[in-house]
């Protein structure tokens, strides 16, 4: 027997079911863009690596063929930082351009700030601020560490 409580209830359930769905594809935006260029760097190691197939390298790298077939078309949001590290170690990349397509950092960043927070922020303002372009940012970094080596 059908009564206004049950249809309430059953529309409530509706509602409830559709706004997780909505969530959960939320979550599922995905990013094109870094999907693609890991599909590319795979796809050119593949040519002449077989160990590069979407399985293999999905497994290498820790996570199900699906799910990367998926990161790959930009279904899904790419995974979590130490997995794009793994397959920017793979596809012999550096991961923080991986990151960076992933927008996300590597987890080891905020620690290295917060050891020291007020030179290490004030640097990297001072970068900014006088606006190095990344060819000046790389030369000081080899400096330093040809001065510390």
């Amino acid at each position: 027997m059908i009564t206004k409580q049950s249809t309430v209830a059953g529309s409530a359930a509706a509602f409830c079911c559709r706004s997780l769905w909505e969530a959960e594809r939320a979550n599922m935006v995905g990013n094109p863009r870094f999907g693609r260029r890991v599909r590319e760097l795979r796809e050119e190691k593949r040519r002449t690596d077989p160990t590069f197939s979407l399985r293999q390298f999905a497994e290498a790298v820790g996570i199900s063929p699906t799910f990367l077939s998926k990161v790959e078309t930009g279904e899904f949001n790419p995974p979590a930082p130490d997995k794009i590290k793994k397959m920017a170690e793979l596809l012999r990349v550096d991961p923080d351009e991986l990151l960076a397509l992933a927008g996300k950092v590597d987890p080891e960043l905020p620690e290295i700030i917060q050891d020291n927070p007020r030179a290490m922020a004030s640097f990297l303002r001072t970068a900014r601020e006088m606006e190095l372009s990344t060819k000046e940012i790389e030369a000081l970094t080899r400096r330093i560490r040809k001065k510390k080596g």
